[in-house]
């Protein structure tokens, strides 16, 4: 543990898990509205909509996502010149949560769909039949019903994004994996205490977090 004794490298801990958590909780906010609206699309009674949410899912669901993080640093700003922010960091920061809330929203729209199925038909029926448009059968009948049965999904969706956002590191972003890498660099015989405490903190974050999502799911379903 002496690495994490200089107060240079414990700041550097500090600035990459902050990094993270910025980089997760924009992703999921943005993530999720756009994965309601696909899901919307998909289960739209308009066929070119369809084809659009399931484009969407097809394409970046199979698509790894380093692929689509250095499209948003090479050809969205150094090729198309997309500045978001005057800050290097920070410019990278805005072009990392396009890449991951595009391809994290592929799976919140899947999730989303999923629980829209498990809603009896008969009730959207009931719903246009009292005069009802599709939206207002989706807002107030359909989605409210879904969204008790995806939050598990949800959960293991926002995990699996916290784990991603290390990959904006590629594009220079100095987030947790891009520290680790520094340290590790800067302390060759300290690899192993490094490796320990990045992924204990990763850890102590995201164990909580799955048994948080699985006791909203558990109590929100009793109330079905």
């Amino acid at each position: 543990m002496d690495v994490f004794a200089d107060p240079d490298n414990r700041q550097l801990l500090l600035t990459g898990f902050a990094w993270i958590l910025k980089l997760t909780g924009a992703s999921a906010v943005i993530s999720l509205l756009v994965g309601v609206l696909l899901a919307a699309m998909r289960v739209s009674p308009v066929p070119v909509l369809r084809w659009f949410g399931a484009g969407w899912v097809n394409v970046f669901r199979n698509t790894p996502l380093t692929l689509v993080i250095y499209f948003c640093y090479f050809g969205l700003f150094s090729t198309l010149g997309l500045d978001l922010a005057d800050d290097l960091d920070l410019n990278t920061y805005w072009l990392g949560v396009i890449g991951l809330s595009t391809y994290t929203a592929a799976f919140v729209c899947e999730a989303i769909r999923s629980g829209i199925n498990t809603v009896p038909t008969g009730q959207a029926e009931a719903a246009r039949a009292i005069g009802l448009t599709f939206l207002q059968t989706l807002w107030l009948v359909v989605l409210p019903q879904a969204g008790r049965a995806v939050v598990a999904p949800l959960g293991s969706v926002l995990i699996a994004l916290t784990k991603n956002a290390t990959i904006v590191g590629t594009i220079g972003l100095a987030e947790a994996a891009n520290a680790m890498k520094t340290l590790i660099n800067n302390n060759g015989d300290e690899v192993i205490t490094i490796f320990l405490v990045f992924a204990g903190v990763f850890v102590a974050l995201l164990v909580p977090t799955g048994y948080l999502f699985n006791w909203l799911s558990n109590r929100l379903a009793a109330r079905r």
